[in-house]
């Protein structure tokens, strides 16, 4: 497995398991430990999650696994993310649905991450969304708490355009780290409107959500995708693979921000997919292609 490194003391495996729909999967604790042990024995380390997922109870699910084997957690890096507030059961107090990047409440947020991940510290922390109330000294305080602390390592951003990326940093004792943001042969906003470009000039590694488009991609029957599945069919049997998602992936990979895309499927043979993908290089005439099926029209 390729690694990257963010920092000179922290690297991530190129593919990303994400936990965004644990909760969906229906796993016993021994079921989400053999996914977790099969992730690392694929070269997997990084797990991205996020203090909302699954109505705030995917990090204690994986909390719940990790705990009956302790030790992996030595092996892998976490990522969470804060900043939104949902109106759930499990946190009877929020009222409503918004934003919030109070010191308080990153400082709040990633206790909670800490107690249900059963972990004493984060990998990387990152805030979740743009927050148009967001007080950038206010944030720079709670990282540089946590950071003292020892509770975070590292600190980054989700869904950031540059100005907002560029904002926060300023505020900041040291630089973030990554920008989360979704990427896909369908979702081609972050290509086009230079976030990526941005995160070519910060010298930072972009890690891509969505990077299959929800599967919209496979089951979509509207020209858009119908064209993307004849292109992606073409370029399989030319790399020779029969499956699609190993080209959706090894496109993401052939960026030249070397993107970390987040594979978010509780199926093994999906997330040994997103592995086999890194053995592909797309040709600039094959990623190219994509890009033109995807858009309707070629460049200019």
């Amino acid at each position: 497995m390729q690694r990257i490194e963010l920092t000179d003391d922290l690297s991530f495996s190129r593919v990303v398991h994400g936990m965004w729909r644990l909760n969906d999967w229906n796993f016993t604790p021994e079921q989400r430990l053999d996914l977790i042990l099969h992730c690392l024995d694929q070269g997997i380390t990084t797990f991205d999650h996020a203090d909302i997922y699954g109505s705030y109870t995917c990090e204690k699910l994986f909390g719940e696994a990790l705990a009956l084997q302790p030790e992996l957690r030595s092996k892998m890096e976490i990522v969470s993310k804060c900043g939104i507030v949902l109106e759930s059961e499990n946190r009877p107090s929020h009222k409503s649905h918004h934003y919030n990047t109070t010191k308080e409440h990153i400082v709040l947020s990633v206790e909670n991450s800490l107690r249900d991940l059963h972990t004493d510290y984060l990998d990387t922390l990152l805030i979740h969304r743009p927050d148009p109330m967001m007080n950038p000294a206010e944030v720079a305080e709670a990282f540089s708490e946590l950071k003292k602390s020892g509770k975070v390592r590292t600190f980054g951003v989700s869904n950031f355009k540059a100005h907002q990326y560029n904002m926060l940093e300023s505020f900041l004792d040291e630089p973030l780290v990554t920008n989360q943001v979704e990427v896909s042969a369908s979702q081609l906003e972050n290509i086009h409107d230079g976030t990526l470009d941005h995160a070519l000039e910060k010298r930072i590694f972009p890690m891509a959500w969505s990077p299959l488009a929800g599967g919209a991609i496979f089951t979509g029957e509207d020209e858009k995708s119908l064209r993307l599945k004849d292109t992606l069919k073409q370029i399989a049997e030319e790399l020779g693979t029969e499956d699609l998602s190993e080209v959706l992936y090894a496109w993401i990979l052939r960026h030249p921000s070397n993107i970390l895309p987040i594979a978010g499927s509780g199926k093994k043979e999906r997330i040994d997919a997103a592995v086999r993908s890194l053995n592909h290089e797309l040709t600039l005439d094959q990623w190219f292609a994509v890009l033109h099926a995807s858009m309707g029209h070629d460049v200019p």
